[in-house]
């Protein structure tokens, strides 16, 4: 963001949007934009499903699609929810997850999510995490007092 958009780092005191709101918002999302950079550099897009767990956007895709081909690449990815209006854009970099490596409550609570049962043991069930670096988040009602950008170590 340009800095006329005052958009500056988490303040201590809370004067911005709670870190438990952003995290309210990654929670209920249903759908997650998952943006990839091609082999060429040109942008990709995809919605995913997916759970925010322990920190972290974990998800499928086909490890031969285009999205899992980006990443295996190309990792850093932005992530970002629907809403223009709630926002939330996740920097990080996407990194590929053994099934055995899944987060406890991960089948379950996608189960009752999305209402479907995963086969943890297809072979075109690749699984991916991403850890936030950066998050850019605001409300567009109250924009630019609510927008924050959150560092991550």
């Amino acid at each position: 963001m340009v800095e006329g958009y005052g958009l500056g780092d988490a303040p201590a005191d809370g004067t911005v949007l709670p870190w438990s709101t952003i995290e309210g918002w990654l929670i209920a999302a249903r759908n997650y934009w998952v943006c990839s950079q091609r082999a060429d550099g040109r942008p990709h897009a995809m919605p995913v499903w997916g759970l925010w767990i322990e920190g972290a956007l974990w998800f499928s895709t086909d490890p031969t699609s285009l999205k899992a081909r980006n990443i295996t690449r190309a990792p850093d990815v932005v992530v970002h929810l629907e809403s223009g209006d709630d926002v939330c854009a996740v920097e990080g970099v996407a990194r590929a997850v053994a099934v055995t490596d899944l987060p406890v409550e991960f089948v379950a609570a996608y189960a009752a999510k999305y209402d479907i049962s995963l086969d943890l043991s297809e072979p075109n069930f690749g699984l991916y995490a991403v850890e936030p670096c950066v998050a850019l988040t605001w409300r567009e009602a109250d924009f630019p007092v609510s927008a924050t950008r959150w560092t991550f170590d």
